[in-house]
Formats: structure tokens, C-alpha cells, sequence
């Protein structure tokens, strides 16, 4: 029952994200943020509410009284507490064994917060981290979890669940979820995780890669997986959490060439993983031939791109090692020794998105984008709705393409800039409010065929005017503009009616 009194506990202490955001405030939150905890502390400092009380213990790593914690976990207890692996008694006093800290979300089904336990960070520690380390919640947790497709399907599997935080969100679009991961620490979080927010319908298994699900296949796989390209040094760290023991970006083409063996027909990954430019290729290429190499419908698109010595920098200190020592000095040397023998010039971020085929023609996309996406809701919907919109043109000539109607996205705005005095804009740009938030120049022919596309008339009738009204060879104009909406369908500026 230790579980359970734990639940009716935290619901009781009201430890939630809002609550804790009213106690600390927003500069403490920032603060945070920038991990710095001082803010946080100070503003917690004096209160005996139950929920000040955890979270100075599990999110700031502060020492408790027993009396203060015993009455913060009435239903639990100390001893509950000590039992279940959250605190030790240390000198008189509780020391925090874990992080554990409310985290809310909104996905297509609405609204929802959950408790997550992890092992502490380096801000609670003030030390490097361990080697086996289970990380709790971070931007790739966030971003993979915007990533995951909303349909519903009967089957998923998370493929290196960490703290189980991807299970519980693939849990709420799948009827049966495997979680799978290398590390039985990992796995011993991902259940607590799982109990703790009484979800259930999620099966763990301990094993590397696809191991544990030998010879079976998932309507959907979804992944952060242990990407981060470390030397294979002697004297480097190697964190389960992110390193997956393979050399350069190896390890997230295996998990893209085993996707291909455990999809069913028509069934998708979502993933998040690193791709190496060297002197002689590519980076997104070489993603991209990843999948093709084992028949993988492919979406692949680099948010960020890394020069050696920021990637180095970026994961040195990842793994609580502080710049300007001399442990940093030499890790960075290594790691920058590392890329130079092997030709790396420079390092991609991003998502991939696969699919297995099933009767539509073949689909390979790579592209970069910058628009800032932190806080956009839904991106693995708006991924899924292009996917699907893609699907229902991919068969058609541009006869057919000419004789169905489109509607403009609601979302979508138009911009038009003109020089002093003139009356034709000098730039049409096309906007995206949500989805990847892209920014489309367009000439004047096609900036008026998307602005008239309201679903009424068919394409073909729609460039027939509008070349009517430029004066421009209609003949001319139809193959330039359906190659463009072809486009814009996949972008999700352009939506085909049923």
C-alpha cells in the first residue's frame, strides 16, 4: 500500500505544477530554469505547507525534519518514505534519494499532470552525475512527447523508456504499451512512475535495443533514444541515460534500421537523435539513407546543428563536469580528438518521423527548421494530419490534383511588402501559425490560388482565374502551381477535401 498512501499523500499536499508555481514564483521559476535554486529556496524557505516542504526536499535536494516530512506524508510516513526508497535518515535528519516533482502537459486528449520520479541532478547533488544515472524530464522528453502521434492504435513501444515518461504518454493513444530499456534502475523508475499515476496497460522489460521484443512488430514506436555521440575513450563517461556504447551516430541508425522489422504495415516511429556531418557527406543524407536502406518511409527535420567543440561543450557539462576545470579541459580534448579522426565537421539535432509502407507511393522528406517550437502544442498531430493529407493526393496526376478542391488551413496568414510608391508587393510571404510554424515566400500567382482555396472549387478552376487576372498562359501555370500545392499539402498550409 506504500504506492498508493504516496498518491493520496501528494494529491493531499495539492503538489502540483500551479501550486508550486504559486509558492516560488515566476522569477524563481526562471531561475530554475537557468538552474540556479537559490530563488526557489529562499521563497520556500519559511513555509510548512506540505507541498513546500516535498519540494524543497525532492526538486531543490534540501535536508528535512522528520516531523515536517512526516506531516507532509500522513498516509506514508517516514518509515513509508524510508521503505519505498525516497529519503534516508542522515545525522538526524532526511536526505532526498530521489527527484520526484509534479509535471503537467496538454495533448490531444486534453490536459493531464502526472508525479515523476528520477534520480536527482547535478543542482540537487552538486556533483557530476552518475554513470547510471536516470534522468527525469527535459526538453527531449517534452519535444518527444509533442512528437507522438495522437491516433489511436492497439499497439507502441518505447523503445529506452529512462524514467517512463514516453510510456505513459504513448499509454493514453495505445491500448497496450511495451516499455523496454538496458538499465533495471531505469526500469525499477518507470514503474513507480507507472503505479504512482495509476497507469496502467504498460509492460516493462529489461534489454538493449529491440532484444526484448524479438519477432514482434507495433503499430507505433517512439524513442529518445541514447543518441549522444561519446568517445569510446577510455577515461569518458559513459551515461546509460544518453550513451548508447556504439561509435559516432551508429547507435540511432541501428534503431532506425530495427524499426523496419518491428512495424506493422502502415505503422510509424517517432524518434529523436543526432546525425553526424563529415568532409565527404551530408548529415540529413545520411539519415535519410538509413531508412531507405531498409525500405522506411522517412520525415526527417533538423532543428539544430552543432559545431565539435559546442557538441563537446554541450554534453561535457550535461553530465555535471563545469567548464573552466581541468576535468573539462581534458574530456573536451577527446571528444574534439574523437570527431577529428573520423572526418565529423559537424553534428545534427532533430526529429525523425517513419513509417512502414502500406500501398501509398514511397515518402522521404529531410529539411531544416529554425522557427522556435518550444511551447507549440501538437506537433506529432499537425505531423500525423500532413502525413495523412500527403497519402490522399500521392496517387494523383495532375489531372486529378487539377480537379480537387483545397482549403487554406486556418492558421495560415499572408504578409505583403511593397517598396514606397509601388503597387505590386516586392515579397508575399506565407505564414504558419502552428505545426512547424514555417515562413513560404510565394509569387503573386500562387500567394492568389491559396487565397482563394475556401474548398468550393476544384484547383484547376482556381488557376484558370487567377491567370485570367495576371494575364498570364493558364496551360503555362497549372503544372508550376500544382507542384506547389503539392507542397504546401505536406507543409500543412494546404488541406484536401475529402
Amino acid at each position: 500500500m506504500t504506492i498508493p498512501a504516496l498518491r493520496a499523500d501528494l494529491e493531499a499536499a495539492r503538489y502540483r505544477v500551479d501550486r508550486l508555481d504559486a509558492l516560488w514564483g515566476a522569477d524563481a521559476e526562471a531561475a530554475l530554469q537557468r538552474g540556479n535554486r537559490i530563488p526557489a529556496g529562499r521563497a520556500l524557505a519559511a513555509s510548512d505547507d506540505p507541498a513546500a516542504v516535498l519540494a524543497r526536499l525532492f526538486v531543490l535536494g534540501s535536508h528535512a525534519d522528520e516531523g515536517e516530512l512526516a506531516a507532509a506524508l500522513p498516509h506514508l510516513g517516514v518509515d513509508g518514505a524510508v521503505a519505498l526508497g525516497l529519503v534516508e535518515r542522515d545525522g538526524g535528519r532526511l536526505r532526498p534519494l530521489v527527484d520526484l516533482r509534479p509535471y503537467a502537459f496538454v495533448d490531444p486528449h486534453g490536459a493531464g499532470e502526472w508525479w515523476i520520479a528520477s534520480d536527482l541532478g547535478e543542482l540537487a547533488t552538486g556533483s557530476a552525475l552518475r554513470v547510471d544515472h536516470v534522468l527525469g524530464i527535459g526538453g527531449a522528453s517534452t519535444t518527444l512527447a509533442a512528437l507522438q502521434f495522437p491516433d489511436e492504435v492497439t499497439s507502441a513501444l518505447d523503445l529506452g523508456t529512462g524514467c517512463g515518461i514516453q510510456a505513459l504518454h504513448a499509454r493514453r493513444f495505445a491500448r497496450r504499451v511495451v516499455a523496454t530499456d538496458i538499465s533495471e534502475r531505469a526500469l525499477h523508475y518507470a514503474r513507480l512512475n507507472a503505479e504512482l499515476n495509476a497507469v496502467d496497460g504498460i509492460e516493462f522489460r529489461l534489454g538493449s535495443l529491440y532484444e526484448p521484443v524479438a519477432g514482434e512488430r507495433f503499430d507505433r514506436i517512439v524513442s529518445n533514444p541514447p543518441f549522444v555521440i561519446t568517445p569510446r575513450t577510455a577515461g569518458v563517461p559513459a551515461y546509460e541515460y544518453r550513451d548508447g556504447g556504439l561509435e559516432g551516430d551508429a547507435l540511432v541508425a541501428s534503431v532506425v534500421a530495427g524499426a523496419a522489422a518491428h512495424l506493422e504495415p502502415g505503422g510509424t516511429a517517432q524518434l529523436l537523435g543526432n546525425w553526424e556531418y563529415r568532409a565527404d557527406a551530408d548529415g540529413l543524407a545520411r539519415a535519410a539513407g538509413w531508412a531507405e536502406a531498409v525500405g522506411l518511409d522517412a520525415w526527417i527535420v533538423e532543428r539544430d546543428r552543432l559545431d565539435p567543440a559546442r557538441y563537446a561543450e554541450t554534453w561535457i557539462r550535461d553530465g555535471g563536469t563545469r567548464s573552466g576545470t581541468a576535468e573539462f579541459e581534458r574530456l573536451s580534448g577527446l571528444w574534439l580528438d574523437d570527431f577529428a579522426r573520423r572526418g565529423v565537421t559537424e553534428v545534427g539535432f532533430g526529429y525523425l518521423v517513419l513509417r512502414r509502407p502500406d500501398a501509398v507511393p514511397p515518402f522521404r522528406r529531410t529539411e531544416r527548421v529554425s522557427a522556435p517550437l518550444d511551447g507549440v502544442v501538437g506537433i506529432g498531430a499537425h505531423l500525423s494530419a500532413c502525413l495523412a493529407a500527403r497519402d490522399r493526393i500521392a496517387s494523383l496526376d495532375d489531372g486529378g490534383l487539377l480537379g480537387a478542391a483545397f482549403r487554406v488551413a486556418g492558421d495560415v496568414t499572408e504578409e505583403r511588402s511593397h517598396w514606397p510608391g509601388e503597387a505590386d508587393p516586392s515579397v508575399i510571404v506565407l505564414r504558419q501559425g502552428g505545426g512547424l510554424r514555417r515562413e513560404l515566400r510565394a509569387d503573386p500567382a500562387l500567394a492568389a490560388v491559396v487565397g482563394a482555396c475556401d474548398g468550393e472549387l476544384p484547383l484547376g478552376v482556381l488557376i484558370d482565374a487567377v491567370a485570367e487576372l495576371l494575364g498570364a498562359d493558364a496551360a503555362a501555370m497549372r503544372p508550376a502551381v500544382a507542384a506547389e500545392v503539392r507542397e504546401l499539402v505536406v507543409d500543412g498550409l494546404l488541406q484536401p477535401l475529402p
